[in-house]
Parts: C-alpha cells; sequence; structure tokens
C-alpha cells in the first residue's frame, strides 16, 4: 500500500483554519469530561533543560472519543524575548491512531496560546463564582491576551487591571485588548492593584524552578478565583494555603514536577479538573470560597484542539503535502 502523504501546516495556516476561542473552549470541556471518565491516556510530560529556567518537553496523549492521538514538541526559553524571540515554539505530530501513521505536523504556537487560555476559563465556570466581573491579568504577554479572550467567553466582565514588570508593556496590552475585546482595562503600575479585590486573578510569567513569588498572604480576596499559567512562580506557599480549594490540570503531572524540584512550598491539590468537570470532586461550592487552579498544560489540551484544526485544515485544503 503506498503511504499517505503529511500534511505540513505552518502557524500561518493553523491560524486560517479560523477555529474559534468557544470552540477550543467546547472542545476541552469535552475532553475533560473523558479524562474525568479515565477514557483518555497521558503521561507526565518528560523533557530536557539546556539553559535555566528553560526546557525542551515531550508531550504525548491519546483521546480516543475524538480519535486524535500524537505529541507535541515544545519549547519555553524566558531569555528569548530579549532577543527579539518568542518564549513558546514547536511543532505537533498527530498520527492515525489505527496505524500509527503520522498525518500531519503542525506548528503549535497559536495551539498552546488558546488552549491555555481555554483551560482557565473552564476552570472559571467551575470554581469562579458565575457572578465574577472583574478580572487582574499579571504578565501581559501571550498568555495574558489569550486569558482574558477565553474568559470573556464565559463571564461577562466589566473591568480589568494589567501589571506588567514593564509599565509600557501593560498600556499596550491595554489598547489592544481594549479594541479587541471592548472591555475597559486598566493598566496598573503596582502588582497589588491586579490582585486585590478582584474576582478573577490570572498570572502567566515564566515558570521558574526556583521562585521568588511576590503575591503573599492576605492579597486574594474572599470569593476570589486564581489561574496559575506560570505554576508557582508569582504566589508564596501562605496564600496558596489561604485557598479553600486549590486543583490542577493533572494529579499525576504535578506529582512528577514535585519530584523534579517545583512547588516546594506548594500545598497538594485537592482534585483535578477532569475530576471537577465530570461531577466526580465539587468544584465552587459558595460565594465565599477562595479558589485555584495551577494548570500545568496538558497534552490532551493540544490534541483535543489540534485534530479539529486538521480536519478544519483538510476541509478547506490548507497546508502543504509533504511524502511520507
Amino acid at each position: 500500500m503506498e503511504d499517505s502523504p503529511i500534511l505540513y501546516l505552518s502557524r500561518q495556516d493553523v491560524e486560517s483554519a479560523g477555529i474559534t476561542m468557544p470552540e477550543i473552549i467546547g472542545a476541552l470541556e469535552d475532553m475533560f469530561l473523558e479524562k474525568g471518565a479515565g477514557r483518555v491516556e497521558m503521561p507526565p510530560k518528560p523533557g530536557i533543560h539546556t539553559r535555566e529556567n528553560a526546557f525542551i518537553h515531550a508531550m504525548p496523549a491519546y483521546i480516543p472519543k475524538l480519535e486524535a492521538a500524537g505529541l507535541k514538541w515544545v519549547s519555553g526559553y524566558p531569555a528569548n524575548q530579549a532577543k527579539g524571540l518568542p518564549y513558546i515554539t514547536g511543532l505537533l505530530i498527530l498520527n492515525d491512531p489505527e496505524t500509527g501513521i503520522p498525518l500531519a505536523i503542525m506548528d503549535c504556537t497559536w495551539i498552546t496560546a488558546v488552549r491555555t487560555g481555554a483551560a482557565t476559563a473552564i476552570a472559571a465556570k467551575h470554581l469562579a463564582r458565575r457572578d465574577s466581573a472583574t478580572v487582574g491579568i499579571v504578565a501581559c504577554g501571550v498568555q495574558g491576551r489569550s486569558n482574558l479572550e477565553a474568559l470573556a467567553c464565559t463571564h461577562r466582565i466589566r473591568k480589568v487591571r494589567a501589571y506588567d514588570i514593564s509599565f509600557d508593556v501593560a498600556r499596550r496590552y491595554a489598547r489592544e485588548m481594549e479594541a479587541r475585546l471592548h472591555l475597559d482595562i486598566e493598566p496598573v503600575r503596582e502588582l497589588s492593584a491586579a490582585v486585590r479585590g478582584l474576582d478573577i486573578v490570572v498570572t502567566s510569567g515564566p515558570i521558574l524552578k526556583q521562585p521568588t513569588p511576590p503575591i503573599p498572604a492576605g492579597w486574594l480576596a474572599s470569593g476570589a478565583f486564581a489561574s496559575l499559567v506560570d505554576f508557582d512562580s508569582y504566589w508564596q506557599g501562605a496564600a496558596l494555603r489561604e485557598a479553600d480549594k486549590l486543583a490542577t490540570d493533572d494529579l499525576a503531572q504535578m506529582r512528577y514536577y514535585r519530584e523534579e524540584g517545583y512547588f516546594r512550598d506548594t500545598p497538594d491539590a485537592y482534585a483535578d479538573l477532569g475530576e471537577i468537570v465530570a461531577g466526580i470532586k465539587p468544584g465552587r461550592e459558595t460565594d465565599a470560597e477562595r479558589t485555584v487552579s495551577i494548570n500545568l498544560g496538558l497534552a490532551l489540551d493540544d490534541l483535543a484542539a489540534a485534530i479539529r484544526v486538521y480536519r478544519r485544515a483538510r476541509a478547506l485544503k490548507l497546508g502543504t503535502e509533504l511524502p511520507a
């Protein structure tokens, strides 16, 4: 039998497929239901570390219901930003789950950004108050953008405060995201202004193995929800111990990272998002609870998004066919 060609999708091709944020949120919610029911396969992601605080990770996963199997090979290099290079880069490979034959190779930059925001939105649906209307964004990069876009799909946001170590970056973020999402966004000079008294807080700075977190106990308001996209880089252990419920997107992966030296002063999670979405463990139960979700980033997220990109790209005849 003649081998089928492999479809290559550049970043432009991936974005041109036109998958929307609500579609990605729906795809991930379906995936978390499958995860909660134990009907997926995903080992904790192994990685190599060629520079301090940098990583290159291999992220395999299989979602039988979606007929999606594959691997993301992704790097995160914080020092790239000073060189005018992206922090996150990589490729994603999809395989035919029936034969194992590669189907597609695609840029993973856009998928990584949107699926991370979508995971925050799903966590917020189950752990934030339904009437949450104010949001603090800490770190105004790619994830600051995708997380706010996703939250705007699940909550009626009326006020955003944006903080970055560079105030100019925060001001640019506010201008761009106000125009894009039609929200009231205020850039702030002090970190506390993007945390204190707000309903939802998202931190998305660089992931650090030995952080010196600046957010202390007492800043996260009663009834608030925080999404930690940067592990515990911004949050002191005492602040996280104030949470009535601290969740993660995958318990096994969090244990793996703890064994690798991360999360030295972070409490254990009571549940993962699959258990919460599937109703196996409770999400928010009272308006007064402080809730936190540490979203580590799952290969299952990537596969749930990538299979939709691949099928839409095939339908639209996007990409370049490579000989097998």
